[in-house]
């Protein structure tokens, strides 16, 4: 049983044989992708607060530490990123901060805001009109939590990490795989083309791994939402206790990813974390979202690949490399799909009030301006 699945009414079961059929698989069982892609991004930490306290992780800051970025530096940097021909607006900050922090709550307050996530949607707004599409990952949410983010991001995602109770986690406000998976599920009952992964080495077996990946594609199976998976190793830095994975226990993981999930799903690994030339022939066919411009404010001991190094990674597996936008083409409307596009489109969202492209994402996606030229050159460049 998955430690809070119960809770939050997570209906996910494993078989036993399907299990041990994803244990057995190697990277020799799969095959290499014919392409890879990833975004062009700008990063923006709306808050290095969070209410949990993972020991691997350097992103959160102590109470009385942590900030809000102000509308102007959440302006300022989009710019940047605009100027610099992203596409993508990458917003992330810990679970429901203000829940923990006295400092965030009082600032929000002060803003106009009830909650980081009435906040978040503000800033979604403004990349928007900064001409940058918003992905957001703001930890863990309701449906009604996510349903007014919902209608200004062109994606959305959370990383599951695990399914398993690992001490990594533990502590007064130790993060809960059922909640990350009910998070999961809301995206899917809202119709939200979402991308979510698996953290390797912090403490997890073999099983839990082939366990998270079933869960997730289980998932995906009654919505049809998940458009990439992340297989992440965790790395060393100035709190983390765990070591690096071995490279062969990434080519596994990866391979067991491809295995598993449909054909439709990306496996991405993140190029400045991972051995990712060692990886390719396991199936990897995304390298996610990179910045030109900022930093990789999770993990800043690593910084981003510059986009030749993307183009040598590429040439390393003799494959095109290509850039993508953060919601992938599968999941936009016919009329917006590139006249290249050979993919098999998403069927249509289970929330049937909705497209999965939300109206203000349309918008943006057909305007006359800059950002609309650059958006729908980057679909033509994918077809």
């Amino acid at each position: 049983m998955i430690p809070g699945a119960s809770e939050y009414g997570i209906d996910v079961e494993f078989d036993d044989d399907e299990v041990a059929d994803l244990l057995a698989v190697r990277p020799d069982d799969v095959a290499s992708a014919p392409a890879l892609s990833f975004s062009r991004n700008v990063f923006l930490p709306l808050t290095t607060a969070c209410r949990y306290t993972c020991t691997y992780c350097t992103y959160f800051d102590p109470p009385g530490e942590a900030t809000l970025l102000s509308r102007e530096e959440i302006r300022r940097t989009l710019r940047m990123g605009a100027d610099a021909g992203c596409t993508e607006a990458l917003f992330t900050f810990g679970d429901k901060p203000d829940e923990r922090y006295e400092r965030i709550h009082a600032q929000l307050a002060e803003w106009g805001h009830d909650s980081v996530h009435d906040y978040l949607r503000e800033a979604c707004e403004i990349a928007l009109e900064e001409g940058l599409l918003p992905h957001s990952n703001p930890g863990d949410l309701t449906t009604a939590e996510m349903a007014p983010l919902a209608e200004v991001n062109a994606s959305m995602g959370v990383m599951l990490e695990t399914t398993a109770d690992v001490d990594a986690h533990a502590g007064p406000r130790a993060k809960n795989p059922g909640q990350r998976l009910n998070t999961i599920r809301a995206a899917g009952e809202l119709g939200v083309p979402f991308t979510t992964g698996v953290l390797v080495g912090i403490g997890e077996t073999w099983r839990d791994r082939a366990e998270s990946l079933l869960a997730i594609r289980d998932l995906h199976r009654r919505y049809n939402h998940v458009q990439e998976v992340i297989v992440q190793n965790v790395v060393p830095n100035e709190r983390s206790r765990f070591d690096r994975p071995s490279v062969e226990t990434m080519r596994r993981v990866v391979a067991m990813a491809r295995h598993a999930l449909p054909a439709e799903i990306s496996v991405q690994v993140p190029p400045n974390l991972s051995p990712t030339r060692d990886l390719l022939d396991c199936g990897v066919d995304d390298l996610g979202g990179v910045s030109p411009v900022t930093d990789d404010y999770v993990n800043p001991d690593y910084a981003w690949p510059a986009l030749d190094e993307l183009e040598r990674i590429a040439a390393h597996a003799d494959v095109p490399l290509h850039e993508r936008l953060p919601v992938y083409e599968r999941y936009l409307p016919a009329d917006l799909r590139s006249d290249g596009f050979d993919g098999t489109p998403a069927p249509d969202p289970v929330a049937a009030d909705r497209e999965w492209v939300a109206p203000q994402i349309r918008e943006a996606l057909t305007a006359g301006d800059e950002a609309g030229a650059r958006y729908r050159a980057v679909l033509e460049n994918e077809g």
